[in-house]
């Protein structure tokens, strides 16, 4: 009976196997419960449906044996009880089987963050181990072939499952078939395999999904393990195709992307076992591992394709490295919003972008890193022209060429050399840097705004009017305003080419054209501007792109452990620097203030002067 079959496979009753280290009664109890649920959530609607006394008493037994595990998993656990009532509630009726189903779903996904439970294998599994583990254990009633023809199978109620069945096989995946083989099904001839190693059961989980797949010709699209391990083979051919289902089982994913991600969770699950035994710093230490190890290295890539998934990763690292350093009582629920996050990516890290998607996104990468460095250099190309020391413009080319030049060999060497700390250190240090150089930039602008007698030195060209070390000091500022967005685009470009290297190519000739554009747009603009509005502009830039910069540097360094977090209640806008960290903001609201308070300084006196002259 199909419908017997599907009891059999579905996650079901199994209380669900965590990795091996994950033995603790706690956490298989969570697996039971998230194993429990998912049953209900693909059984019921059909039970509901055959109207059958039997299966919906089934169901009944189900949603109390839920509610039980709930109430043994202590404080946590009981928060969801009200829920889990309220299912119990229209369980006990057979009714809404739609909303049961619907809101089972909600609640594993839930349960699945409070446990920080692992749905998927950390490495790829090895299917010529799992067919080895189904000819041991398996054949006896499945058969050689999975079809469970054999004459004992005919003596079992309810009948083993034939793995070649297309419904069965629409209900179940990977890790439902890893969790009813460690715990098997109570009340079915589907006995547990304890003694297998959690290989051993991925492997066999992942090979009963090849048996009714043909030979595979070709390669499988990029798809993750973490995806794999939780897609039914029709979610497999709605999203790929049938023409793909055959390799996407058969040929494992060995993702560069997901390893790192899989690193991290290792390191952070390590971290929660240090914490839980009162090692604060080695639960420190080894979250660095796992953000400058695991996330750091395939950052860039999918921070191309999801900014807004990489910053709440970020903030969940400093989040959980926060709670372990001062030995917070809320370290487990901070690591397991940070595992949950850690999944997510990894759902999607297989995925590859089209030629498309990447051309753009490199186009907008490029103007978006380009903008500010852009401003910067055309502003200081147009005030140049305006004192009429146009000899010093090729000074200022030089400066952000090279910064480039940096970028393109950081682009071509990246990978062995912007790894873990190397990257967030640059970065930081390259930003901190840029402050500095800015922050010369805007003092030698305003001390020339305001000289008398410095229009009288614009008409004699270079007589006086920069002095010997101002060419050194323009490439520098030339060069450090393009040198961080160079290193930053550099990265960014780098991941993008793992899914289109023309993409790439194609979006850095249209973004180099866009660049140029506005550049030239800018200094013309900057050129027809009166003098002294162009440089109170230009100061204020400086100024406005130092504190920007300062904030993005110092959360750098914090990132990496060299700069110590010190949370405060504040909101986050990267594009201005502005972190909730009282050593990132307070820092910047002092460097904003100061030419504030010289301004104030500078008017009083201005006033106390002209009051002495018209006393005079």
């Amino acid at each position: 009976m199909k419908r017997t079959g599907l009891l059999l496979l579905s996650l079901l009753l199994a209380a669900p196997l965590a990795a091996a280290d994950e033995g603790a009664s706690e956490g298989r109890t969570w697996h039971r419960l998230v194993g429990i649920l998912q049953y209900l959530q693909a059984d019921y609607p059909a039970a509901v449906e055959s109207k059958s006394d039997f299966e919906l008493a089934e169901q009944r037994s189900f949603i109390a044996e839920a509610t039980e595990a709930a109430g043994e998993l202590g404080a946590q656990g009981q928060a969801f009880l009200p829920r889990l009532k309220e299912i119990q509630a229209r369980v006990d009726k057979a009714e809404d089987p739609e909303g049961v189903s619907r809101d089972c779903g909600e609640l594993v996904e839930d349960l699945v963050l409070a446990g920080g439970l692992a749905r998927s294998p950390r490495t790829p599994p090895n299917l010529t181990l799992g067919a080895q583990v189904f000819q041991q254990n398996c054949v006896a009633c499945h058969g050689t072939d999975g079809r469970a023809q054999v004459p004992i199978a005919e003596t079992m109620e309810p009948k083993p499952a034939n793995f070649h069945d297309a419904d069965i096989m629409a209900g179940l995946t990977p890790y439902k078939a890893f969790n009813t083989v460690g715990f098997g099904v109570p009340g079915t001839p589907m006995p547990g395999f304890p003694t297998l190693t959690e290989e051993e059961r991925w492997a066999v989980a992942f090979y009963v999904h090849t048996l009714r797949q043909p030979a595979c010709e070709g390669n499988p699209p990029r798809v993750s393990l973490e995806k794999l391990a939780n897609a039914t083979d029709p979610e497999l051919v709605q999203a790929h195709g049938q023409e793909h289902l055959a390799c996407l089982r058969r040929k494992m994913p060995d993702v560069d992307e997901e390893r790192g991600l899989l690193a991290a969770r290792s390191h952070v699950e390590q971290a929660l076992k240090l914490g839980a035994a009162g090692d604060s710093l080695g639960a420190r230490n080894a979250l660095l591992d796992a953000y400058l190890n695991g996330l750091e290295p395939v950052e860039s890539t999918l921070r191309a394709r999801s900014p807004d998934l990489v910053l709440k990763l970020e903030k969940a690292f400093l989040d959980t490295r926060l709670a372990a350093e001062k030995k917070s009582p809320h370290l487990q629920d901070e690591g397991r919003i940070l595992l949950s996050l850690l999944d997510e990516a990894r759902r999607g890290s297989g995925t590859a972008a089209g030629f498309v998607s990447v051309l753009w996104l490199t186009v907008l990468i490029l103007l978006r890193e380009g903008f500010e460095a852009t401003v910067i250099v055309a502003a200081l190309l147009a005030m140049l022209r305006k004192m009429q020391a146009t000899t010093y413009a090729r000074v200022v080319h030089a400066g952000w060429m090279s910064a480039l030049v940096v970028g393109a060999l950081l682009f071509i060497f990246g990978r062995h050399l912007l790894g873990g700390a190397n990257r967030e250190m640059l970065e930081g240090v390259a930003a901190l840097a840029a402050v500095v150089m800015l922050l010369y930039a805007a003092l030698w602008l305003n001390a020339r705004a305001n000289m008398s007698r410095f229009m009288g030195e614009l008409r004699e060209k270079m007589q006086g009017a920069l002095g010997k070390g101002s060419a050194a000091g323009l490439f520098a500022i030339a060069f450090s305003a393009a040198l961080r967005e160079s290193v930053e685009t550099a990265i960014f470009l780098q991941g993008l080419a793992f899914d289109s290297a023309s993409g790439v190519a194609w979006g850095c000739a249209a973004g180099a054209v866009a660049l140029t554009v506005l550049v030239l747009f800018i200094n013309r603009v900057g050129y027809k501007l009166p003098m002294k509005t162009l440089f109170k502009a230009s100061t204020v830039l400086l100024v406005v792109t130092a504190v920007i910069l300062l904030g993005k540097g110092l959360r750098a360094l914090q990132e990496v452990g060299m700069v110590p977090l010190s949370p405060i209640p504040l909101f986050t806008f990267e594009p201005l620097g502005i972190f909730p960290d009282a050593l990132t903001f307070v820092p910047q609201l002092v460097l904003a203030a100061i030419p504030l308070i010289m301004l104030v300084i500078k008017r009083r006196g201005s006033s106390t002067r002209l009051a002495d002259a018209s006393q005079g």
